[in-house]
């Protein structure tokens, strides 16, 4: 059986073509099996594409695959495929079911007339990270102790996906990525880690972010909506934010591709965090046969 797919390109977290993060997004995945969705991850190329079956009333079901494997959750690919539904069928609320729980997803046309989307994620948690796994993810960053901020212990954050928050106490060390990919894949796939959430704190409410993703055969993600969420739950958690507040988080700066996340963290414990940002399409959608 042939089964003919449109597979969109939508860079997420950004305005301009040339910046955020790109993600694969196919609408219609109806009939596509696990296999056909990773080789057309693959192709695509991208750190994520989304893969939505519609259930009707805006209900779906949504698959996230990386070049390499299945995530959970993608917070950029689901920005992606919020705006490139709403482009096609006007803006409104989806209601997400994904591997890792129920995300509701809400559009709306900006006064620039840019599609701009806010995910509301399922219950964040957070919990402290061995010694252990410290130092060993600190040896395959190429980081010291005396490189993290004390303000901001290490932790691991969940809002989707688990995802170790290190802060590092300059802008400058943040900066300076060079890390050893094949330790840090290894050690992700022990304790199943899907990016590794590097921040700066510029002040109370304004983060700076790199995501290292080697699990998928990415180096490094432009733009990660799912650990903007779990950075907002880690925030609320430890008390490092008086809620309800909203943080501003700049990523991708370093790569050349600018993006800009808005998490609303609200003050109710345990409460899913919004994560909004624009997406726009990029030239090169085309039509795949499988």
């Amino acid at each position: 059986m042939i089964v003919i797919m449109e597979v969109l390109r939508y860079t997420a977290f950004s305005a301009d073509p040339a910046g955020g993060n790109p993600a694969g997004v196919v609408l219609d995945a109806t009939g596509l099996g696990d296999a056909e969705m990773q080789r057309v991850a693959a192709e695509v190329g991208y750190s994520e594409t989304a893969f939505l079956v519609p259930g009707g009333d805006g209900q779906f079901e949504v698959r996230y695959f990386s070049p390499k494997a299945e995530v959970p959750f993608c917070g950029h690919a689901t920005i992606a495929s919020a705006v490139a539904y709403a482009e096609r069928h006007g803006p409104g609320v989806l209601h997400l079911d994904t591997r890792a729980g129920l995300v509701e997803v809400s559009t709306k046309v900006q006064p620039d007339g840019i599609t701009a989307a806010t995910l509301v994620s399922v219950e964040p948690q957070s919990k402290p990270i061995s010694a252990g796994d410290l130092a060993l993810l600190l040896e395959a960053l190429h980081w010291t102790p005396g490189d993290l901020d004390s303000t901001l212990p290490p932790r691991i954050a969940f809002a989707g996906a688990w995802h170790p928050v290190v802060a590092a106490a300059s802008r400058r060390r943040l900066a300076n990525l060079d890390y050893d990919m094949a330790a840090l894949a290894s050690l992700m796939a022990r304790r199943d880690w899907t990016t590794i959430n590097l921040v700066y704190r510029e002040s109370e409410l304004v983060f700076h972010a790199r995501n290292p993703f080697p699990p998928g055969g990415v180096v490094e993600d432009a733009a990660t909506g799912a650990a903007a969420a779990a950075l907002g739950g880690f925030l609320r958690d430890l008390r490092l934010v008086v809620p309800p507040a909203t943080v501003t988080v700049y990523q991708g700066q370093d790569m050349g591709r600018p993006s800009l996340l808005t998490v609303e963290i609200p003050a109710r414990p345990g409460s899913g965090i919004a994560v909004t940002g624009t997406a726009v399409a990029l030239p090169d959608t085309h039509r795949n046969g499988v």
